[in-house]
C-alpha cells in the first residue's frame, strides 16, 4: 500500500528571478537567473543533476512545445529532461515530476524550474491562444475575470455577505498583499496602497475591481531536490523536506451538474484532505504556520481559507477583517505578496511559491522574515477556471517535524 513522499525528499537549492515586465529579457535568460542562484544554494555541480523538468503554460509565446530550450539554456549534460504543462500549475507539476523521480529512487538530484515570457505581447492580459483551435472554442463565452466574479457571487449568497462587507474583504486582502510586496525586492509590484482606493478603483468584473486582480509578468523559478541521505552528505543542515505533494483535477461535476453550487472550489478540498493526511496534520488552523495560495484575484484567495480547511466555512471575511493571515497574524497568507503583486509568470507560480516557504523555513527572507520560526509551510496552486481546474497543494517543513 502507497504511503505518501513524506520526509523523503529534501530540497537543497531554490532560485526566483526577479518578476516584472522583463522586456530586454527572453524565457533563456529568466531561467538561468534562477537556475544559477539555485545551483549555488544546493553547493554541487551541474554534472549531479540526472533529471529535469520545465513547467510552462503558454509554449507558443516562448519555448516551444519540449523541454529542450531548457536544457540548452542550462547546458544541461544530455539528461532526461520533460516539458509539462497543466494550467497555471504548471509550475507546480514540475516540481511534482522532480519530486516523485527521487522518491521513488529513479535519481539521486533533480531539478525543477518553470518560467513564463508573457509581457512580450504588448497587451495588459494573457496572450491569446492561437485562433481557431479547440481551446479556444472551448472558452469561446468564458473570461477569468467573468468566472471567478461569479465565483464571489455565488459565495455571497451562500453565505449571506452583503456586497459591501465582500468588498471590505477582499480591499483588506489586496492591501495585505501590496504592504507584503513592499518588502519583498523580487516582487513585481511593490507599491503600498489603502482601502480607500482599492474600493475606488475601476470595476473589472463585479464585484472584483482593478486591484483584485493578479499582476501579470515575466519570471522564472527553480528548485534542486534529492533524498536526506543525499543531502545530509553534502554537508546540509536542518534539512527542508518535502511533507506532501497532492494534486486533484476537475472530473466535469462541477460544469455538468447542479450538485456543485459555484461557491468553493472540489480540487482543493479534495487535494487538501489528501495533503493533511499524506503530511500527518490533523489541524491544520493550528498547525500550518504560513501559507501561499493561487490568489489570481481577491476571491480566490478568501475562498480558499475556506477550502483548506484553515478558517471555517463562511467565517473567512471574519478571519481576514481581523488581521488572522496578515504577516503579523497567526498564518500569514502571501507574505511574499502572492500572485497580486510577486506576480504571475504562468509557469513559474507554483515554484515561486515553493521558494517563499523555503526561505522562510531558513530563516533567509529578509524584511518579510517571519518572528516566530515556521513548522510546517503550505502552497496551494490552482489552473483554470472554477468550474474546471486543476488543484495542486505542496506541505513543506523541517525534517523530523
Amino acid at each position: 500500500m502507497a504511503s505518501g513522499i513524506k520526509d523523503k525528499v529534501a530540497i537543497i537549492g531554490m532560485g526566483c528571478s526577479k518578476f516584472g515586465e522583463r522586456w530586454n529579457d527572453n524565457a533563456e535568460d529568466l531561467m538561468i537567473e534562477a537556475y544559477v542562484e539555485a545551483l549555488e544554494d544546493a553547493g554541487i555541480e551541474k554534472s549531479q543533476i540526472e533529471a529535469a523538468w520545465l513547467g510552462t503554460a503558454i509554449e507558443e509565446e516562448h519555448v516551444g512545445k519540449s523541454a529542450v530550450p531548457l536544457s540548452m539554456a542550462l547546458r544541461l549534460p544530455n539528461i532526461p529532461v520533460t516539458r509539462v504543462e497543466n494550467y497555471c500549475a504548471s509550475g507546480s507539476e514540475a516540481f511534482r515530476g522532480a519530486v516523485y523521480a527521487v522518491a521513488s529512487g529513479a535519481c539521486d538530484i533533480a531539478l525543477a524550474l518553470g518560467v513564463e515570457k508573457l509581457k512580450d505581447t504588448g497587451y495588459g492580459g494573457l496572450p491569446q491562444r492561437n485562433r481557431g483551435s479547440v481551446n479556444d472554442l472551448f472558452w469561446a463565452n468564458a473570461s477569468a475575470p467573468g468566472s471567478f466574479a461569479q465565483l464571489a457571487s455565488a459565495y455571497s449568497a451562500k453565505h449571506g455577505v452583503n456586497k459591501d462587507d465582500m468588498k471590505r474583504a477582499m480591499a483588506h486582502i489586496s492591501v495585505k498583499s501590496h504592504d507584503n510586496g513592499s518588502r519583498n525586492p523580487k516582487a513585481h509590484l511593490r507599491n503600498k496602497i489603502n482601502e480607500e482606493k482599492v474600493m475606488n478603483a475601476p470595476m473589472i468584473a463585479e464585484p472584483l475591481g482593478l486591484f483584485d486582480c493578479c499582476g501579470v509578468s515575466d519570471g522564472s523559478a527553480c528548485a534542486i531536490v534529492t533524498t536526506p541521505e543525499i543531502a545530509k552528505s553534502l554537508g546540509k543542515k536542518d534539512l527542508i523536506t518535502v511533507k506532501a505533494l497532492q494534486l486533484s483535477a476537475s472530473n466535469g461535476t462541477e460544469a455538468q451538474h447542479n450538485s456543485w453550487d459555484g461557491s468553493y472550489f472540489v480540487t482543493t478540498r479534495a487535494a487538501a484532505n489528501r495533503a493533511y493526511k499524506e503530511a500527518g496534520i490533523t489541524k491544520p488552523r493550528d498547525q500550518i504556520s504560513m501559507f501561499e495560495v493561487h490568489d489570481c484575484f481577491s476571491i480566490t484567495e478568501l475562498v480558499t481559507m475556506e477550502d483548506l480547511f484553515i478558517s471555517e466555512e463562511g467565517n473567512a471575511v471574519n478571519d481576514v477583517m481581523n488581521g488572522f493571515y496578515d504577516a503579523d497574524g497567526k498564518v500569514p497568507c502571501q507574505i511574499d505578496g502572492g500572485l497580486k503583486c510577486f506576480g504571475h509568470p504562468i509557469g513559474a507560480s507554483g515554484l515561486r511559491m515553493i521558494y517563499e516557504m523555503y526561505l522562510q523555513m531558513q530563516g533567509r527572507a529578509g524584511e518579510r522574515q517571519r518572528k516566530e520560526e515556521p513548522v510546517f509551510g503550505m502552497t496551494h496552486n490552482l489552473g483554470g477556471f472554477p468550474h474546471q481546474n486543476v488543484c495542486s497543494i505542496t506541505i513543506v517543513g523541517k525534517e523530523g517535524a
